[in-house]
């Protein structure tokens, strides 16, 4: 498949009727050099991928969309269907192509492709599908857009963020995974509706490893600046351990839950993701809980190992991470998810 976008050649021979349909005005300056234009690269037009392409055009984030994937009717079939709502949404370039230059100059290279998750399998069962794909996606974008941050969204998300990052041989804070940022979502979302509050003002995190393994940062958590368990702790009110944890256990399953009811997910996790890029491309130094490099934090020092950690991120990717005290228990956990996590890499011989 050639690369294919739209275009304003539509005249006889191909003649670009734009410079016929507007007149220049007299004494007109060229257009600025410095005006900024900005790019992202989606890799897979899966459901996931094409969630966020879509989310990523309706919030207005870039200038230029490339779209990537293997099997280029379904490739040109997305592309065209997006083109043709150009009228309902903010102008941006939407480019498509099998071929990995359509991705040249991007400032975001979002990476979705894999094998989809299967009902009941658990996100570290698709690593050996998805490792040998990453071989084949990461060198090239590296090539078309060297200075480019990469997002890792394919399951197992960690590990791939890891396998992108020795693939690509980019600086740690340039290669970044997409983690608990959804996790933490959740985890916000379920406790506003158990307080019966918005979720927007509940601060929570869901650390280490995105799946099984993730670590609920319970003495983290407020409500409109309120830390919920001193606050309870003072009120002598008792909340059980048990409560706490089912609440995690929801987090860790509503993954599998949506994919067992409609066979994959993808809105929530294009929300997300369009919000770490708005963060990533605005420079807007918010703090994400995101798969980075995790080695020298909390006690972690087995092995080079990417987990969620919160993050603050802007244009350069991961600024820093933020010191977050966490409980004895808490590190525990930690170390043990990233135990978990370098137990696989130890198998991938990268």
């Amino acid at each position: 498949m050639k690369n294919s976008s739209s275009s304003a050649s539509l005249g006889p021979g191909g003649l670009d009727l734009s410079q016929t349909f507007f007149k220049s005005i007299i004494n007109a300056a060229p257009p600025s050099p410095t005006k900024r234009h900005t790019k992202i690269s989606v890799i897979g037009v899966g459901n996931v991928g094409m969630a966020i392409a879509q989310t990523i055009l309706t919030q207005d984030l870039v200038d230029e969309l490339a779209l990537v994937d293997t099997k280029s009717d379904k490739l040109r079939g997305e592309m065209l269907d997006l083109q043709h709502a150009a009228a309902f949404l903010p102008r941006t370039k939407i480019n498509a192509s099998t071929d990995y230059s359509v991705t040249s100059g991007s400032d975001l290279c979002i990476v979705t492709a894999g094998a989809r998750q299967n009902p009941g399998e658990s996100r570290l069962n698709l690593l050996q599908r998805n490792v040998a794909l990453f071989k084949n996606i990461v060198p090239p974008l590296v090539k078309y857009s060297p200075e480019t941050t990469l997002l890792v969204v394919s399951n197992p998300v960690d590990v791939l963020t890891y396998v992108a990052w020795k693939l690509s041989g980019f600086p740690a804070n340039r290669v970044i995974g997409s983690g608990t940022n959804l996790d933490s979502s959740r985890f916000r979302f379920l406790i506003a509706d158990h307080l019966d509050v918005n979720a927007q003002d509940v601060q929570a995190y869901i650390v280490g490893e995105h799946g099984d393994s993730s670590v609920a940062l319970w003495s983290g958590i407020s409500v409109g600046g309120v830390p919920v368990l001193s606050f309870l702790e003072r009120q002598q009110i008792a909340l059980e351990k048990e409560t706490l944890e089912k609440i995690h256990q929801e987090v860790v399953h509503s993954a599998y839950e949506v994919i067992s009811l409609k066979g994959y997910t993808s809105w929530a996790i294009g929300y997300s993701v369009a919000n770490l890029a708005r963060t990533i491309l605005r420079d807007q130094r918010r703090i994400h809980p995101v798969s980075v490099l995790a080695k020298g934090f909390y006690g972690i020092d087995g092995g080079d190992v990417f987990l969620s950690l919160p993050a603050q991120l802007g244009r350069s990717g991961v600024l820093g991470v933020t010191n977050v005290h966490l409980t004895d228990e808490e590190i525990e956990q930690l170390r043990n998810s990233a135990n978990t996590i370098l137990e696989v890499q130890t198998q991938l011989g990268i």
